[in-house]
C-alpha cells in the first residue's frame, strides 16, 4: 500500500495516452518546455540588468500653510 510498483504506473500511462492521445500531450509538453525556457530568460535578464536603488531622502525644508485660493490649469 505504500508505493506503486512499475504495473501502476504503466497502467496510468495507457490511460492517460488513450484519454487525450499523443498529439494533445505532445503540444501541452512543448508548452511546458517553452514557459520554462522563457523563465530562465527572465531570470538570466534580471541578472544582467543594473539594480536600481531608491534615491536618498535629502532633508530639507518643510513648508506648513493653507492653501486660499486654487486655480486649475
Amino acid at each position: 500500500m505504500g508505493s506503486f510498483s512499475i504495473w501502476h504506473w504503466l497502467i496510468v500511462l495507457v490511460i492517460v495516452l488513450a484519454i487525450f492521445g499523443t498529439k494533445k500531450l505532445r503540444n501541452i509538453g512543448g508548452d511546458l518546455g517553452g514557459a520554462v525556457k522563457s523563465f530562465k530568460d527572465a531570470v538570466k535578464e534580471e541578472e544582467k540588468t543594473p539594480k536600481i536603488e531608491a534615491p536618498e531622502h535629502k532633508t530639507g525644508q518643510t513648508i506648513e500653510g493653507e492653501v486660499k485660493n486654487k486655480t486649475v490649469s
